[in-house]
């Protein structure tokens, strides 16, 4: 059995792209990142993806009339690199049916709040002008809404006195590069299982050698 597959989404910096792909090179998940797809011809996280060798280009939406066929022009590619899971990585776009039909339970996000709390835009500026006492950061499987799919896993930061929304958002971004490849690594090894909203982490059996039974 191959490693899995990613095709990554992003629109920024890719800094968790960047910790999805050192995680891979180290072995600490049994997959690999295919190609990077991204909806700015200046993300650096296409830079990140060409110094590591891995595939990466622009699909500018403009060029297409509709949502949806510019969304096929992603799937064709990512389906040209054998993805088996998508993982957006501070990509800007809400995702529409073509790619979530395309890949059914097979897209994941992350997002820097607790959520159900402080959904789309600035999760940690909201978090932190509301005067909550701890924030965090959430991936979870895309759905139809924004920022509203099954949780797979959450880390959850303190808010300091001293904090402000920059401060903040540090903290939970060193967290978020912590629980991203932890997700793949469930993902990949099979131990991800949805029930309804929730999703559940099997545990791996140990290993029960034949002179044990």
């Amino acid at each position: 059995m191959g490693k899995l597959r990613l095709g990554v989404l992003a629109s920024g910096r890719g800094s968790n792209l960047q910790a999805i792909m050192d995680a891979a090179a180290a072995g600490e998940i049994e997959a690999e990142v295919a190609v990077v797809i991204s909806d700015n011809e200046d993300a650096y996280a296409l830079e990140r993806a060409r110094q590591r060798g891995v595939p990466a280009g622009f699909v500018n939406p403009k060029s297409f009339s509709s949502k949806s066929e510019y969304e096929k022009a992603i799937v064709e590619q990512l389906n040209r690199h054998g993805v088996e899971l998508v993982c957006l990585a501070g990509y800007m776009r809400i995702v529409g049916t073509v790619m979530l039909n395309a890949f059914p339970n097979k897209i994941m996000n992350i997002h820097p709040a607790l959520l159900p709390a402080f959904p789309g835009l600035h999760g940690q500026e909201q978090a932190w002008r509301y005067g909550v006492k701890f924030s965090g950061c959430t991936v979870h499987f895309v759905d139809e809404g924004v920022d509203t799919g099954p949780i797979i896993i959450q880390a959850v930061v303190p808010v300091l006195d001293d904090d402000t929304a920059d401060t903040l958002a540090v903290r939970i971004l060193e967290q978020e590069h912590v629980i991203y490849p932890e997700a793949i690594r469930r993902f990949a090894e099979g131990r991800l299982k949805i029930v309804g909203r929730k999703v559940f982490t099997k545990e791996i059996e140990p290993f029960r050698s034949q002179e044990s039974e």
